[in-house]
């Protein structure tokens, strides 16, 4: 039987995966809308067209990667960068979603607090995601070892 934590583990990496590939995805399909969210959000960081497309792959293989549970080592790092970025850009509607006192801001970000949240879980439990592709190569490299 599975346990519970390995798959709410699963869940919440392929959640986390699955909103990369949106986001990356998202860069080859509306690239005018990337460009904007950089030039709004990050200080025009990245923010050419031909950049998008470039950040949108990159997006998508961190987020296939994720899916899978691959290189969990470095990708739940990297992933926590990206979310982290994200985070940093819209802390204005985090700190004051309501803009009360910063003009601009918006509710609708302030999840990106959570998300950054999750991915340190993730980070946090990374030995008992045990239903990612490398728990599984480890394991199996464990019983080579064991019958040798």
């Amino acid at each position: 039987m599975v346990a519970p934590r390995s798959l709410s583990l699963l869940f919440l990496r392929l959640s986390l995966a699955l909103l990369m590939l949106v986001w990356g995805a998202d860069k080859f399909a509306n690239p005018d809308h990337g460009v904007v969210v950089a030039n709004t959000f990050y200080h025009g960081l990245m923010g050419t067209p031909g950049m998008m497309p470039v950040l949108g792959a990159l997006q998508l293989a961190l987020g296939l990667l994720v899916a899978l549970g691959a290189a969990r080592r470095f990708t739940y790092y990297a992933l926590a960068v990206v979310t982290g970025f994200t985070l940093l850009g819209v802390w204005r509607s985090v700190v004051d979603p309501w803009g009360w006192y910063f003009d601009g801001t918006n509710a609708l970000f302030f999840p990106s607090l959570i998300i950054f949240a999750a991915v340190l879980v993730l980070v946090a439990f990374r030995g008992e995601d045990t239903l990612s592709l490398d728990a599984r190569v480890r394991s199996r490299r464990r019983d080579v070892r064991a019958t040798a």
